[in-house]
């Protein structure tokens, strides 16, 4: 499972995974191929797009989740965002939070800072 904002080991929501029996597996980034949008809201949360033309590699944590674990999850994902197949650096594609494009159309695009971590630290 792949996360990339508020789940990410030692965030706000990282204990959603952890108490689901999710073990942390590897930190790593996309492929250069996506783009990272601040969704507005509370809490605020980042949203990640596709842009194979313009895009960029974002940090990523890889954690694995029991499959008897993974619905009630799923469950709690407010949209706009959901879980889709994302690539990683190393070309290997596994599920993991999406956002759906209607969503970034008014947010402001955070790609520049790589991911969620160096967004934070920033503001």
């Amino acid at each position: 499972m792949i996360v990339c904002g508020a789940h990410l080991d030692g965030l706000a929501l990282n204990w959603q995974l952890c108490e689901r029996g999710g073990v942390f597996q590897e930190k790593t980034a996309t492929s250069e191929s996506y783009r990272m949008y601040l969704i507005e809201g509370s809490p605020q949360r980042p949203g990640l797009i596709r842009d194979e033309t313009s895009g960029k590699a974002i940090e990523i944590e890889i954690w694995r989740i029991p499959i008897a674990e993974f619905g009630g999850f799923v469950a709690g994902i407010r949209e706009p965002l959901g879980i889709g197949k994302v690539e990683t650096a190393d070309h290997r594609w596994l599920s993991g939070f999406i956002c759906e494009a209607y969503a970034v159309e008014k947010d402001k695009e955070i790609s520049v800072y790589g991911g969620w971590r160096e967004y934070l630290r920033s503001v």
